[in-house]
């Protein structure tokens, strides 16, 4: 299974808490659990699924994946996952922080605590 063998697959599998959404040069603005008025959080599996609740009500299921890749702002390589029809670039994962910035155009970055 490809995804454990990446650093990230292995940070990445745990039940992350939505903390908020920053949208990027093109649209700026920010959107918070308290400002659009719901809570959302994402469970990454360790078999490669990703559940998305929305105030505790699971909304989603479907299947994530991490390859490394270019990301579209700085053109350098970084550890890229794809979900929702989505890629992003992990921009930080560590025990406690996920951050994640949408790779195309508006690089949209949300942000996620443990």
């Amino acid at each position: 299974n490809a995804i454990k063998e990446t650093a990230a697959g292995s940070s990445l599998i745990n039940t992350w808490i939505w903390q908020k959404s920053i949208g990027g040069s093109e649209n700026p603005y920010e959107a918070t659990p308290k400002s659009i008025g719901f809570n959302k959080k994402v469970v990454f599996t360790e078999n490669g699924r990703v559940i998305t609740y929305k105030n505790n009500v699971e909304i989603r299921n479907s299947a994530y994946q991490i390859e490394k890749g270019k990301g579209s702002a700085d053109k350098l390589e970084h550890d890229l996952i794809t979900f929702e029809g989505k890629t992003y670039v992990i921009e930080n994962l560590d025990n406690q922080n996920l951050t994640i910035v949408s790779n195309g155009q508006d690089g949209t970055r949300t942000i996620f605590k443990r």
